[in-house]
């Protein structure tokens, strides 16, 4: 890994993604053909969690991934406000408990883990590495990539349909943008990596059965106006 790191952090990034998706959707697979929810899936994304933080801690990199508290005070970033606002958002219409309690506790683990790994890859390796070059276009190209990443949910298992997919791909981009500049503003993933957890974790009490779509597209905009709002006072008041 260090060899591949230190030749080029992009590749070591694409590389670290490749794997994530991979494994990922193939433990999705499994779980459900073993019959327990994100049993694999949430071995998988620990020891893959534990496995990258030790190498981050190894390599004294904490402080250039984020893995740091923020450099700015909570009351000049609205004390998080935004950011809990977004992550309760699967519990707008409603809380309902949708698998079997240690389903639901697996679910919790691994949707944790999830976030941890993906603001990690996205906002720390992936924007770090383009961040030499020209910092807003490594935000943009960050943001992006981390939405169209989310095209995979429809093949790994996971169940999405068609029209949930595409409104996670445009919500994603959208908080992605927030995170990435959270970060670059802040110099700390810890808030996104918290936010990112918790909003894939609270979708297991999601009250799946209000998700019509109407409701599906009034949470993707008022996901996006919350991220582009955050965003635009980041650049202009931090």
């Amino acid at each position: 890994m260090n060899k591949l790191y230190k030749k080029s952090e992009l590749g070591f990034s694409l590389f670290l993604i490749i794997d994530y998706i991979v494994f990922y959707s193939a433990a999705e697979i499994l779980s459900k053909r073993i019959g327990v929810e994100k049993s694999l899936t949430f071995v998988f994304t620990f020891i893959f969690s534990i496995s990258l933080l030790y190498w981050i801690n190894k390599n004294g990199l904490k402080e250039k991934y984020g893995l740091t508290s923020p450099q700015i005070s909570a009351k000049r970033l609205l004390y998080y406000i935004p950011l809990v606002l977004i992550a309760s958002v699967n519990l707008w219409f409603g809380i309902r408990l949708n698998y079997s309690p240690v389903e639901t506790l697996l679910y919790v683990l691994t949707m944790f883990c999830v976030g941890f790994l993906e603001e990690i890859i996205a906002r720390g390796f992936i924007f770090k590495a383009l961040e030499k070059d020209n910092a807003k276009r490594a935000i943009i190209i960050s943001s992006v990539a981390f939405g169209v990443a989310h095209i995979f949910n429809m093949f790994n298992g996971s169940g999405m349909e068609l029209l949930a997919n595409i409104l996670q791909v445009f919500y994603a981009i959208a908080v992605g943008f927030l995170f990435v500049t959270l970060f670059y503003k802040t110099k700390s993933l810890l808030p996104s990596i918290i936010c990112h957890g918790i909003l894939n974790a609270l979708s297991a009490f999601a009250n799946v059965e209000a998700a019509t779509t109407e409701v599906q597209v009034f949470s993707t905009l008022a996901l996006i106006v919350l991220s582009a709002g955050y965003s635009f006072y980041l650049f202009r008041k931090v």
